[in-house]
């Protein structure tokens, strides 16, 4: 859906490395013409802790993968994390285990609206001798999913396109068919708020307007 854009709106000065594999977040920043080294978190998701709330939840993680990138890398440059979740009723809703567990997850959706957070770290270099900078948020929108048909639930299980998306569906894919309407960010619901994001690549001179 995403195509890099050269020359985009910015000039980069300094290297972005993604701490995720998400394709989806790495395309999002190549449309805008950006050049991004793609460096995964190798750990191992915790489970959520007692009292935490969802949105604290999803910062952590983000937290903890650009620590982890940070720590194996070293200083290579600005290191931006992500973690989206999708909530229903305070219950995190990850991927499904397979199809059937899909087809439930997108009932239990259907005609309700449920919360998507993404939390977000960007690690980069600080001040001589000094302590490296630390940039971390959350962006929450809100989605409402419509009322399809078992059978046309099923049908789009079998296209396989829920099978690796947190909640079953895509919003950038063929799962936007069932996507009622949307408040707040709509790049967060597909993995990244780019509005956000380029605000601190701005603010940290990362890039500059051409």
């Amino acid at each position: 859906m995403y195509h890099k854009k050269c020359p985009g709106p910015f000039r980069q000065a300094q290297p972005i490395i993604l701490a995720s594999k998400s394709p989806r977040r790495r395309d999002l920043l190549e449309s805008l013409g950006l050049d991004i080294v793609v460096a995964p978190s190798s750990l191992k998701e915790p489970g959520r802790m007692g009292g935490e709330v969802p949105k604290e939840y999803a910062l952590r993680l983000a937290r903890l993968k650009a620590t982890n990138v940070r720590e194996r890398e070293g200083e290579v440059g600005w290191i931006l994390a992500a973690d989206t979740i999708v909530v229903l009723d305070d219950e995190i809703i990850g991927k499904p285990k397979g199809p059937e567990d899909a087809v439930e997850m997108l009932k239990s959706l259907a005609g309700r609206m449920h919360v998507v957070h993404t939390g977000c770290c960007l690690l980069g270099p600080g001040p001589p001798q000094g302590p490296f900078i630390e940039e971390e948020f959350v962006v929450t929108s809100k989605v409402w999913l419509s009322r399809p048909s078992d059978r046309l639930i099923e049908a789009y299980v079998a296209t396989g396109e829920p099978l690796d998306k947190a909640g079953s569906y895509a919003i950038q894919g063929l799962g936007a068919f069932m996507v009622d309407r949307i408040e707040g960010s709509y790049t967060n619901v597909v993995g990244l708020p780019l509005r956000e994001v380029v605000d601190l690549f701005l603010k940290h001179r990362i890039v500059t307007p051409r």
